[in-house]
């Protein structure tokens, strides 16, 4: 089925044809489900467009080479059906006031496909599916002004020896017990995961820059999955003359830090304002964090806080 014949509700993709989005579904047998063996990779549009679609491309095919999985169409063909179905989905998406479009966040999974000891002895070829979904700007509207908190976490990265930490997979319950665990010691706080030696990381949600003296350094490539937005941030940093470097960091990195930062998809970037329960720098974001804000902003054509804020109280509706 192609895009065009589905014209009703929200699309979606699946192996290679575009169906209802409340249509798309997987086996419970499928390996992604039963092993948690999915790659993934999450992206978001701006004014309707897909932003960075060949990074993104890039970091899949990349995920896919390390974890083993190959589905039976390219990556490109991949970024060129999730472009269809945010177009349409966001075309399809309106307020209760009925006024504007949001932008939509485009997830792409590939699974190993079905299970051989849940399909008779039989394994199945690779699934890919694409979905999307409206941004949820409220959860992180307020964070622009007034910063996040983070949380050193007993739960440890998982070591390369499980599997490539350059690969962006969902096999995340790591994730979710160090959120759980910041949560239970700061309400709202955010884990940072480190490495057993110590090596900060990553969020669950994000890549991590600490800012001392107006230059920015940020984990290597050994330490932490390497970000799309993170990598736009450098080159926004490298225009504005802002010093940027690679090493290890460790939580006394954190702790002395002039600011920290947050970059993903969703958001773009972020200001940390508090860690372990200390104040970051003054305790409000940081002049770093606003000239990387605004050349964020100026990038995309948009006011990238003024569109969380003016979406965080909006009821989107599909």
């Amino acid at each position: 089925m192609s895009a065009a014949e589905v014209t009703r509700g929200e699309l979606a993709w699946l192996d290679g044809r575009y169906l209802p989005r409340a249509d798309l579904a997987l086996p419970v047998g499928d390996a992604g489900f039963v092993l948690g063996a999915t790659v993934t990779e999450q992206l978001r549009t701006f004014d309707g467009r897909v932003f960075l679609p060949i990074d993104h491309a890039r970091r899949l095919q990349a995920s896919l080479d390390a974890v083993g999985i190959g589905p039976e169409v390219s990556c490109d063909e991949l970024l060129a059906a999730a472009a269809k179905v945010a177009a349409h989905n966001q075309k399809l998406a309106t307020t209760t006031a009925g006024d504007r479009v949001p932008d939509v966040g485009v997830v792409i999974f590939v699974t190993p496909g079905d299970l051989a000891a849940q399909h008779g002895g039989r394994g199945g070829p690779a699934r890919a599916a694409i979905h999307s979904f409206p941004l949820a700007f409220g959860m992180w509207a307020d964070a622009y002004d007034t910063g996040l908190a983070l949380r050193s976490v007993s739960v440890s990265q998982v070591p390369e020896t499980c599997w490539p930490l350059h690969a962006k997979v969902r096999s995340r319950l790591h994730y979710f017990l160090a959120d759980r665990e910041a949560h239970a010691i700061e309400p709202g706080a955010r884990a940072v995961l480190a490495h057993a030696d110590g090596r900060i990381s990553e969020t669950s949600t994000a890549n991590i820059a600490i800012v001392r003296e107006r230059r920015v350094v940020t984990p290597p490539a050994s330490d932490a999955l390497g970000g799309v937005s993170l990598a736009c941030t450098r080159r926004l940093a490298t225009e504005a003359g802002i010093p940027w470097s690679e090493r290890s960091l460790t939580r006394a990195d954190l702790t002395s830090a002039d600011e920290i930062l947050l970059t993903s998809t969703p958001n773009c970037i972020l200001p940390v304002t508090r860690f372990d329960g200390r104040p970051v720098g003054t305790g409000s974001p940081g002049p770093v964090f606003r000239t990387l804000l605004g050349a964020w902003s100026r990038l995309v054509g948009l006011d990238v806080a003024g569109q969380a804020r003016a979406w965080a109280e909006t009821a989107v509706l599909p």
